[in-house]
This record gives structure tokens, C-alpha cells and sequence, in this order.
């Protein structure tokens, strides 16, 4: 079952990397988090579809899922934080000062989250939410 499941994601990421609608992989991912409900990066990659498709309340209880599941994961704290924006909650702060920690302590996870964000905006290019994540979390760019 774990190949299966390991298959399944690695075919949802090729489907996502080639630019298909967020949308019609959220099924994909959903399966995903069914079968695998200790797959952080699942409920991660769920969040950020969510995300993209403006289905912020289910985009934070998955960055919650993701958070909990892998707390040094910086993706999930960046998803975790703009699913807070965009739902009006308070102490997001903390995920991005924490995010922040993270990247300067692997800075290989700083490239990673500017190519996310890059990716974000190519998807969603008036992101408010990501943008605001963004200036802090890169301030000098």
C-alpha cells in the first residue's frame, strides 16, 4: 500500500509541476490524506491547493493537520500562516517567525519557498494574503 500511496502522490506532483487546475487535484490529495493520515507532506500539498482554489477554511484546517504532523515542515507554516490571513485568525505570526527560523537554519528551504511563492503567483497573481507572507518573510526583496 505505501508504493501505492508514494505512487499516488508522485503522480499528483507531476500533474501539479505540469500546471494542471488545483482544483482537479484536490480529490487527488484528499485520497491521499484518506490513506495516508500521518503524511505530512500530503496535507501539506492539500493545503496549498486549497489555497490556490480560495477554500481558505479548508486550506487551514489541512495546514493545521500539516503543522501538527511535521512542525519543522516551512512549507506548511507558510501555508498555515496565509490560511490564517485569509480566515481573519490571530497568532499567525508566530508560524512565520518560526518559518523564518527554519530557512535560516537550512537555507536550501529559503529556495524552496521563494520557488513555492514563485509558483503561487504564477497560479494566483493577485495573492494578497501570499504577498503579505512574503514581504515578511523576505523583507529585503
Amino acid at each position: 500500500m505505501t508504493n501505492t500511496v508514494e505512487s499516488l502522490f508522485d503522480t499528483g506532483l507531476e500533474r501539479y509541476k505540469a500546471g494542471e487546475a488545483a482544483s482537479s487535484l484536490i480529490p487527488v490529495f484528499k485520497d491521499l490524506c484518506d490513506r495516508a493520515p500521518k503524511s505530512s507532506a500530503a496535507w501539506t500539498c492539500l493545503a496549498w491547493l486549497y489555497l490556490l482554489d480560495d477554500k481558505a477554511s479548508l486550506a487551514y484546517k489541512a495546514a493545521q493537520k500539516a503543522v501538527k504532523l511535521n512542525p519543522q515542515d516551512v512549507q506548511a507554516r507558510v501555508n498555515i500562516a496565509v490560511a490564517m490571513l485569509e480566515t481573519g485568525q490571530k497568532g499567525l505570526r508566530q508560524h512565520v517567525d518560526f518559518a523564518q527560523q527554519l530557512m535560516f537554519v537550512n537555507p536550501e528551504w529559503q529556495e524552496e519557498i521563494k520557488n513555492s511563492m514563485e509558483d503561487g503567483f504564477n497560479r494566483k497573481p493577485d495573492w494578497q494574503s501570499l504577498a503579505k507572507v512574503k514581504n515578511w518573510l523576505f523583507p529585503e526583496e
